[in-house]
């Protein structure tokens, strides 16, 4: 059964914002006390979050797909919906979050470091907080947002100090269970260890972490074995440390060759020429690794690399070991840049910026883009003509309606706002009035009075009676006789 994954691609899905309430205070004697309506609440986001106690990614593989609760929609008596709960997702140090065309969005190192994967949707508003000196009831109240909707990739990266490399069985599971208090499997065939193994190793006054990097062959680093699968946990390494066996009896394998092939794998893999280098030959306890390790130990010395003897079972030069590493990783701490605290940037919107743009998509026809006209197509309620007459007039504020004149749009003229996807298209009808003027009763909007039988019927019926009144006026008029 698999115990360890470090990779899996996720969906995650933010809750919905709740939608704005339409209501109208009543009371004994007071029928119309004026709108009430309450906002919606917003809807949870989903977040990663860095927690120690997390070492694998493998509650991910199981349950990929993750959703977060939708907020609820407000209600009279100008009582706000209550908002949606945020879904926290733990992941191990370490953790790249990667978008499905493989772009980096974020690298999660250290403890409480949080990414939002979803943002959550925003709470409607109800009708109390769309009234206005000219619109003092409203019969509509704006929807609730969609929560966002996003598939990730996550991939973990281990977090040390020093990676041990090198062929499977070369002894890096039996070197980091002595250095430190790990229990790693080891066993006498190739490709035991599965997984990296974590060790946490003091020497003198620096604590540092050694990972076991398993699976490493010839080839590695275009699929064969398991390297491919595990080079990525050797990146945040400071220093790779080669463990080569000095009494392997596999024929055409030596320390030096065996150096070589690793180092063209992570050649190859890229990313890692400026990592100090220490080879460790192991396995000297038994006499020919020991008279191995003393004909190779000249050559490796003329190409500049430090060469420690060691044997994990008599644990022979492991103290000079891990003071060797101590010194390396102390090293590398002091030339990391300091971390500073992370600056708020500022970015005013120019002073030219509409904040949305209108492109012409062939004859008769135009495309609207921008953060607030969507957002604003997705709160509408297209049921309730005032509604739509309310997205009419914030349309026109922004400038929508002179931007497509100038752009050439005509009445009758196709004009969608939103991506191809996700697009309202109307039909364009440029007005050069505002939108308080042309309101009715309540829910309706003479703009969309084709699009409401029961409305027409009503005007039909008040013209007739505004006919007949003015043929009796005209009558009696005519009747009157001032010398009667």
């Amino acid at each position: 059964m698999t115990t360890f994954v470090d990779r899996v691609e996720i969906h995650v899905v933010a809750g919905n914002g709740g939608h704005g309430c339409a209501s109208v205070h009543r009371e004994k004697y007071k029928p119309l006390g004026g709108p009430d309506g309450g906002d919606g609440g917003r809807g949870g986001d989903v977040v990663l979050v860095v927690d120690r106690d997390v070492t694998t990614l493998l509650e991910y593989h199981h349950r990929p797909h993750r959703k977060a609760t939708n907020g609820k929609p407000g209600a009279g008596g100008h009582r706000t919906g209550a908002a949606g709960e945020d879904l926290v997702l733990p992941v191990p140090d370490g953790t790249v979050v990667l978008g499905r065309d493989g772009q980096p969005l974020a690298d999660l190192v250290g403890e409480g470091t949080t990414f939002v994967a979803g943002q959550g949707g925003r709470g409607g508003l109800g009708n109390a907080a769309l009234a206005s000196p000219r619109r003092k009831a409203p019969g509509f109240a704006l929807l609730g947002e969609p929560g966002e909707e996003r598939s990730l990739v996550l991939e973990l990266k281990t977090v040390a100090d020093v990676a041990l490399v090198g062929f499977p069985s070369a002894g890096k599971s039996s070197l980091i269970s002595v250095l430190s208090a790990a229990k790693p499997k080891i066993a006498d065939y190739p490709f035991t260890t599965l997984v990296p193994n974590l060790g946490v190793v003091t020497a003198g006054s620096t604590v540092y972490t050694v990972a076991d990097v398993p699976g490493l062959i010839p080839g590695a680093s275009e699929g064969k074995g398991l390297g491919l699968e595990f080079l990525r946990h050797v990146e945040r390494c400071s220093v790779l440390v080669h463990v080569l066996d000095c009494a392997t009896l596999e024929p055409g394998r030596d320390p030096l060759t065996d150096l070589d092939v690793i180092e063209e794998e992570l050649a190859k893999y890229g990313g890692l020429d400026d990592r100090p280098r220490i080879v460790v030959l192991n396995k000297t306890d038994i006499p020919e690794g020991q008279d191995l390790a003393e004909i190779v130990r000249p050559d490796l010395a003329a190409r500049g690399l430090r060469v420690f003897e060691v044997s994990a079972v008599s644990r022979k030069g492991l103290k000079d070991l891990s003071y060797a590493l101590a010194e390396l990783v102390g090293r590398a701490r002091e030339a990391r840049p300091k971390e500073e605290a992370t600056r708020m940037v500022i970015r005013p919107k120019a002073v030219n910026d509409a904040g949305f743009t209108v492109t012409a998509e062939g004859e008769g026809f135009f495309r609207v883009r921008g953060e607030k006209p969507e957002r604003w197509v997705r709160q509408t309620d297209f049921a309730n003509a005032e509604a739509v007459g309310y997205l009419a007039d914030r349309l026109n504020r922004l400038g929508v309606e002179e931007e497509l004149v100038r752009a050439g749009a005509t009445e009758g003229d196709g004009v969608a706002i939103g991506d191809e996807d996700d697009a309202v298209v109307f039909d364009f009808e440029p007005s050069m009035v505002g939108g308080a003027e042309m309101l009715g009763r309540r829910g309706e909007d003479h703009r969309m009075s084709e699009l409401r039988p029961a409305v027409q019927r009503r005007k039909e019926r008040d013209a007739r009676r505004r006919d007949a009144r003015q043929d009796t006026a005209q009558r009696e008029f005519e009747e009157f006789d001032p010398f009667d």
